[in-house]
């Protein structure tokens, strides 16, 4: 298999030294431009907020949503908070075990869908870390790099508090559409998991009576994945890896300048040995490249916090002071827009639904443990790891609003720079770090994007080859070309997954809450 896509990468690499002829890029992004232009417009549509701001749309039912969400199930992002971190360490896993805590009158234990019933001893293929790790690499990515600094430099430090807010109120929505991805999953007779919205929408809202709508929400968000897996998820990140690795040696006299289809066939390589396994195969390079990652950047961050503690009360003020001004508002809004959403990288990811899909995965019986585990993604990605580099931004005095039309290869360049500035072979690491912010992001959306593919396709060999030959093949143009507007659409596609998964996620939540107590009680009884 791997000679097979070695041979198809090969022969993709005419058709990228054609594209690599000055303008044709540039001629076939106008053309895809102007035929999605539309879609594009409609889904980043802005609402006039006062004379000088606008706001995306797409945020308020995000954070109207999530907001709902925290009071519906009782503050669960900061109540179930070390209930999670029990959860991970492995404190309850015996639950699943003990016959006696399932609920009387479940279709399965747990109360999975019924359709699992007749090989409910497949109970997933990986463990709550695995599908944490395997989730977050798909959410920590270059938007906590290059996110961050461009939502400062439009809105100041302020906008770090409301990154904050957005992130702990994305805790809850992100606990629901979790929960529901391991409560109506489908398990395959070789025990493949199968889950995420397309599933909760159509057999949740079918047993509640919406199965044509059910339906339709579900063939749209696996549409939106598919497109978003194949853009934001995979050309956006090769090709803001490879920018980077392009300065780091040279810029224009670097020995890969012009030769970016070089860089995407050496990714292509490593990223297609790891998803032809599947989510096993993911789970495993995952759950050891994202706490490597994720130590590699908060360490640095640490080194330059510990070195300037002098300033960190002053930067902590600038944060506070900023965040009610009109100007830390709009900051705050967009950031949490560009890290979360629109650059694949998600500050929290919460009420699009793709983590979903990977956390259907989990070895478990009660679906409200992995929506537990889950809950924690956007207090990493969003509290901690955005925090951090917020703060090195504004203590190091690196971003100014004058910035503010900064792209996303500027604004790395401009993170690199602030921990250069204390560290001054950091920008070394820091491409390191990228490169595996990269990878890991477009190996869990490659996973996201074939779910989808499955669901409209079908779950054939050839099916899911033809998916993840794609995808590969994407990699590499991603890399050797600038099709602005084609990601542009593909983000478009990652903004557009939020609505029909909020219209399940809010009709769902009775399930949730039932789901939820269930699991709660098999702990009271378990601990007893």
């Amino acid at each position: 298999m791997h000679k097979k896509i070695l041979t198809l990468l090969l022969m993709v690499m005419p058709f990228l030294t054609f594209a690599q002829e000055k303008g044709l890029d540039q001629k076939i992004d106008e053309v895809f431009g102007n035929a999605t232009g539309w879609f594009v417009n409609l889904i980043f549509y802005q609402i006039p907020f006062t004379e000088n701001i606008k706001i995306f749309w797409v945020l308020f039912p995000l954070i109207i949503g999530a907001t709902y969400f925290t009071f519906y199930f009782n503050f669960i992002n900061f109540k179930g908070f070390f209930t999670s971190i029990n959860i991970i360490r492995g404190k309850y896993d015996d639950i699943d075990h003990h016959e006696s805590l399932i609920a009387a009158g479940d279709s399965t234990p747990g109360g999975d869908a019924i359709e699992t019933i007749a090989i409910e001893g497949h109970e997933g293929e990986v463990s709550h870390f695995q599908a944490l790790t395997a989730a977050l690499s798909g959410t920590v990515g270059l938007g906590n790099i290059a996110g961050v600094a461009i939502a400062i430099s439009i809105g100041g430090a302020g906008a770090t508090f409301w990154m904050i807010v957005a992130g702990l109120l994305g805790m809850a929505s992100k606990f629901v559409e979790c929960t529901l991805g391991v409560t109506y999953r489908d398990i395959s007779k070789d025990g493949t998991v199968y889950g995420g919205p397309m599933y909760y929408l159509t057999k949740g809202l079918e047993a509640k009576g919406y199965k044509k709508l059910g339906k339709i929400l579900a063939v749209l968000f696996a549409i939106f994945v598919i497109g978003g897996s194949f853009g934001g998820g995979n050309m956006f990140q090769v090709n803001q890896a490879f920018q980077l690795i392009e300065h780091i040696t040279g810029g224009d006299n670097s020995i890969l300048h012009e030769r970016g289809w070089l860089f995407g066939v050496v990714m292509a390589i490593f990223v297609g040995i790891v998803i032809i396994g599947g989510i096993k195969k993911i789970a495993k390079v995952t759950d050891k490249i994202v706490p490597f990652m994720v130590v590699i950047y908060v360490g640095a961050a640490l080194f330059v916090l510990i070195a300037k503690y002098d300033m960190i009360g002053d930067a902590m003020m600038q944060i506070w002071n900023g965040a009610f001004s009109p100007v830390g508002v709009a900051g705050g809004a967009i950031g949490v827009m560009i890290q979360g959403f629109r650059r694949a990288a998600f500050s929290n990811e919460a009420g699009v639904g793709s983590a979903s899909i990977a956390h259907s995965a989990v070895k478990t019986k009660f679906a409200a443990s992995e929506g537990m585990v889950a809950l924690l993604e956007p207090f990493i990605d969003t509290v901690i790891v955005c925090t951090m580099t917020a703060l090195v931004l504004v203590i190091t005095g690196n971003v100014a609003t004058e910035n503010a039309s900064l792209n996303d290869a500027q604004a790395i360049l401009l993170t690199s720079g602030a921990f250069a500035s204390v560290i001054s072979w950091f920008p070394y690491m820091l491409t390191i770090a990228v490169i595996l912010f990269a990878f890991s992001t477009m190996i869990s959306w490659s996973y996201y994007g074939f779910q989808g593919w499955a669901f409209l396709f079908g779950r054939t060999r050839k099916a899911e080859y033809t998916y993840k030959i794609l995808f590969l093949v994407f990699v590499v143009i991603g890399s050797a070309a600038s099709l602005g507007s084609v990601i542009g659409f593909s983000d478009a596609m990652i903004f557009a997954m939020m609505v029909p998964n909020m219209i399940g996620l809010i009709l769902l939540a009775p399930k949730v809450k039932e789901e939820l107590n269930k699991y709660l009680t098999a702990i009271k009884v378990n601990t007893k």
